[in-house]
C-alpha cells in the first residue's frame, strides 16, 4: 500500500495554517490593504490558496522558524560566555553608579540579558525571514508572469490576427489562443480562464474577459483585453481591431527592447567600476604591506572572495534586466499521430515511437533491441552530430578525463600538491589545476554549443525571407503545400532544404500539420514554433492563407530587427567588460613586473646580496606568493568576465564559454611572460 506523500505533507500544511488562523485574525485587518494587496498577487501568480489561509501558513512558518533560530541564538549566546569565549567585563559599564545594590544587580543580570537579547535577534531575524520569504513568492511569480505575458503579446495577438484572418469567430478566436500554451505559455493560460469560466461556470464570455482585465498581472494584457470588450459589445471589426493592436504592440517590442539596451549600457559602465575595485584594493594592500602592515588575509579575501561575489552580484543584477527568449520550442503534437507524438527531445536513452509498444507482445522487445543496436551504432558512426544537437554530453567524457588527468597529475608528482608548491611554481601549478581541466571541459562545450547555435541560427536566417515568398506564391492561387515546394525549389539555404523535407513527407501520406510540427520540433527554436503554431492553425481553415504568412512575415521580420539591433547594442556592452578585463590584466602584470620584482631587487641589494627563491619585503611579503594571488585575480576576473559577455549578448551561460577560454588564454600567454 502506497502513500500520497505530497497529500499527506498539504494536509499538514493545512492543518499548521488552521492552528495559526486566530494569529492571522488578530493581527491582520482582513479588509486591509495588505491583505488585499496578497490577495491580488495570489490571484495574478496562479496559486489557488485563499488569501487568509496563505498567510496563515506564512505566520506559521516565521513563528516555527523564528522559534528556532530563537532557541538556536540562545544556546550560542550561552555557549560564548560558559566556554570563555566572551568575557562579561565585556559588558561593564563605565558609568560609577553609588549604589552597591543596583550594581550588584546589573551584574547578575547583564549576562542572562546579553544572551536574551541575542535570542531575541535570532528569533525577530528567523521569523522576518520566514513570514517574509512566502509573502514575497506571489509577488515574485506575478512579476515572472507579467515579464512572459509582455514578452509574448505581441505574438500573441499576431496569432489571434491570423485566426480572425482565417475566418473564425470571437469565441472560436478565445478558445483556439486558450489551447496554444505550448507555444503562447503565460498569455494561453490567461485566456484558458476565459474559457474555463464560459464552459464551466456557465458565465458570460463577455463577463469572463473583464474579470480577467481585472486580474491579468500585465497592464499591457489588461488594456488589450479591455478594448477587445468594448469592440465586442459594439460589434466591431475584429479583424481590424485585431490588425491595429497587432502593429501597435509590434512597435511597443521594439521601444521595450530601447529601454532593456539603455539598462545594459548603465550596467556596462558600472561594470568598469565594480571590477576595477578589486585591484585597487589589491594595489593599496600591497602597499601597505611594505610598510609594515602585513595584510595577507585581506588579500587572500579580495581574491578568493571579493572577485568572485562582485562577479556573481552583476551577473545576477544583469538577469533582472535581461529577458530570455520564453519557451522550449517544442510544438505539443498531441492531437498528431504516434510518429510526431514521438519527436521532441526525448533524452539520450529514449527509443522513439517502439517505447510505446513494449510489453505488449514479444516481437516488440526485439525491435527495440534491434533500435538500441541502431542507434548505438549511428551515434559511434557519427558522435560529432549526436554532440552537436546534445552538447551538454561532452562534459560525460571530458569531466571525468580532467579528473583522471589531475589525479595522475598529483600522484606522479608532475603538479604540486602544497600551497608551498605553488607558490614556488604559479604558474605551473596553477595551469595544472585550473587551466587543464577548463580546458578538457570548456572546448568541446563550447565548440559542440556554438555549432549548435549556427546550425539553428542558419534556419531562422532567412525565415522572413521565405515567409514573404510563401505569401507571395499563396497569392497566385497555389496551396500552401504548393507555395512549400516552389519556395523550396527556387531558394537556398537550410530552410529550403527543410521544406523539401516537408514536401516530401506530404506526398508519402503525412498530413502538413504534423510534417510542420515535426519540423519545428527538430530544431526547437521558441521563435519558429510560434511561426509554425500560426501556420499550421491557419491552414486547418483554408489553403489560401495569403494574409496569415504575410502576418508571420510581419512578425519575422519584427524579431529581426530587435535582434539585430539588440546584437549592435550589446556587442558595445561586451567591447567594454572585454576592454576592462584586458587593462585590468594589464595594470596587474605591469605592478608585478615594475612594481614587485623592482623593490625586491631593490631589498635584496639593501640586504648584502643575500637571494634566495623568494625574496621577502617590507612586511615579509613573499614575491612569489603575490605573483601567484595575482595571477589567480587575473584568472578568476577572465572566468567572470566571459560568462557576463556572453550572458549580455544571448541571455544564456553557455554563450560565455568561449569568452572565457580566450580571456583565460590571454591571462596564461601574459603570466608566462611575467610570472
Amino acid at each position: 500500500m502506497s502513500l500520497d506523500t505530497g497529500t499527506g505533507l498539504d494536509r499538514s500544511i493545512d492543518s499548521l495554517g488552521d492552528l495559526f488562523y486566530p494569529l492571522f485574525q488578530r493581527l491582520f485587518d482582513e479588509d486591509g490593504d495588505f491583505v488585499d494587496d496578497v490577495e491580488t498577487k495570489l490571484a495574478q501568480a496562479r496559486m489557488s490558496t485563499t488569501v487568509e489561509l496563505y498567510l496563515s501558513r506564512a505566520l506559521a512558518v516565521g513563528v516555527l522558524l523564528g522559534l528556532v533560530l530563537w532557541l538556536l541564538g540562545t544556546f550560542v549566546g550561552y555557549s560564548l560566555f560558559a566556554l570563555g569565549i566572551v568575557s562579561p567585563d565585556l559588558f561593564s559599564t563605565g558609568a560609577r553608579i553609588p549604589n552597591e545594590t543596583v550594581v550588584r544587580l546589573i551584574e547578575q543580570v547583564k549576562v542572562p540579558l546579553a544572551i536574551g537579547i541575542v535570542g531575541l535577534v535570532m528569533g525577530s531575524i528567523g521569523f522576518v525571514t520566514g513570514f517574509g520569504t512566502l509573502v514575497g513568492i506571489p509577488y515574485s511569480r506575478a512579476s515572472g508572469r507579467k515579464r512572459e505575458i509582455n514578452m509574448l503579446l505581441s505574438d500573441s495577438i499576431s496569432f489571434m490576427y491570423a485566426l480572425s484572418v482565417g475566418g473564425l469567430n470571437q469565441l472560436e478566436i478565445l478558445q483556439a489562443m486558450a489551447r496554444a500554451d505550448d507555444t503562447y505559455g503565460e498569455v494561453a493560460r490567461e485566456f484558458q480562464s476565459i474559457v474555463q469560466e464560459t464552459e464551466y461556470f456557465g458565465t458570460d464570455y463577455r463577463n469572463a474577459i473583464q474579470e480577467q482585465a481585472a486580474e491579468t498581472p500585465s497592464d499591457d494584457l489588461s488594456q488589450f483585453l479591455t478594448d477587445m470588450l468594448s469592440i465586442v459589445n459594439s460589434g466591431g471589426n475584429m479583424q481590424a481591431f485585431l490588425s491595429d493592436k497587432k502593429d501597435k504592440h509590434m512597435r511597443t517590442a521594439k521601444q521595450q527592447q530601447e529601454v532593456t539596451l539603455d539598462t545594459l549600457e548603465l550596467f556596462g559602465e558600472m561594470y568598469m567600476t565594480l571590477s576595477l575595485f578589486p585591484l585597487l584594493l589589491i594595489i593599496i594592500l600591497v602597499i601597505m604591506s611594505m610598510l609594515g602592515e602585513a595584510q595577507s588575509f585581506m588579500l587572500y579575501a579580495t581574491v578568493y572572495g571579493l572577485i568572485p561575489i562582485t562577479g556573481v552580484m552583476f551577473l545576477v543584477l544583469v538577469s533582472t534586466v535581461k529577458q530570455d527568449e520564453p519557451g522550449d520550442g517544442y510544438l505539443d503534437p498531441s492531437d498528431g499521430s504516434d510518429r510526431v507524438q514521438e519527436t521532441g527531445d526525448d533524452g539520450l536513452f529514449h527509443l522513439g515511437l517502439i517505447e510505446r509498444y513494449v510489453g505488449e507482445f514479444g516481437i516488440f522487445d526485439r525491435i527495440k533491441s534491434r533500435e538500441g543496436t541502431f542507434r548505438t551504432k549511428q551515434l559511434l558512426r557519427q558522435p560529432h552530430h549526436f554532440f552537436r544537437d546534445h552538447p551538454q554530453f561532452t562534459l560525460l567524457l571530458t569531466a571525468p578525463a580532467a579528473l583522471v588527468l589531475l589525479a595522475f597529475a598529483g600522484v606522479s608528482g608532475a603538479a604540486p600538491t602544497t600551497w608551498g608548491g605553488m607558490v614556488q611554481a604559479p604558474v605551473w601549478g596553477t595551469f595544472v589545476w585550473i587551466y587543464v581541466p577548463l580546458y578538457l571541459t570548456l572546448i568541446p562545450l563550447g565548440v559542440f554549443h556554438e555549432w549548435n547555435v549556427r546550425t539553428r541560427a542558419a534556419i531562422t536566417g532567412k525565415l522572413s525571407d521565405n515567409l514573404r515568398k510563401l505569401s507571395s506564391a499563396n497569392d497566385t492561387g497555389q496551396t500552401l503545400l504548393e507555395s512549400v515546394d516552389t519556395v523550396a525549389e527556387t531558394s537556398s539555404g537550410k530552410l529550403a532544404d527543410e521544406f523539401d523535407v516537408v514536401y516530401a513527407k506530404v506526398n508519402y501520406g503525412m498530413s502538413l500539420r504534423n510534417a510542420l510540427v515535426e519540423f519545428n520540433n527538430k530544431y526547437h527554436v521558441p521563435r519558429l514554433a510560434r511561426t509554425v503554431k500560426l501556420i499550421s492553425k491557419a491552414q486547418e481553415a483554408s489553403s489560401q492563407i495569403t494574409q496569415v504568412l504575410t502576418t508571420a512575415a510581419q512578425a519575422s521580420e519584427n524579431q529581426d530587427d530587435i535582434e539585430r539591433e539588440r546584437r549592435s547594442r550589446t556587442r558595445m556592452q561586451v567591447a567594454i567588460i572585454l576592454m576592462t578585463y584586458l587593462t585590468l590584466l594589464g595594470v596587474m602584470a605591469i605592478l608585478k613586473t615594475q612594481f614587485l620584482d623592482v623593490m625586491a631587487g631593490l631589498t635584496e641589494q639593501a640586504s648584502g646580496g643575500s637571494g634566495g627563491g623568494s625574496q621577502q619585503f617590507g612586511g615579509g611579503i613573499d614575491v612569489q606568493l603575490l605573483s601567484l594571488l595575482f595571477f589567480h585575480a587575473v584568472t578568476l576576473q577572465a572566468i567572470l568576465s566571459g560568462i557576463i559577455s556572453g550572458y549580455i549578448r544571448t541571455a544564456k551561460l553557455m554563450a560565455g564559454i568561449k569568452f572565457v577560454v580566450i580571456l583565460q588564454t590571454i591571462a596564461l600567454a601574459v603570466w608566462l611572460v611575467v610570472g
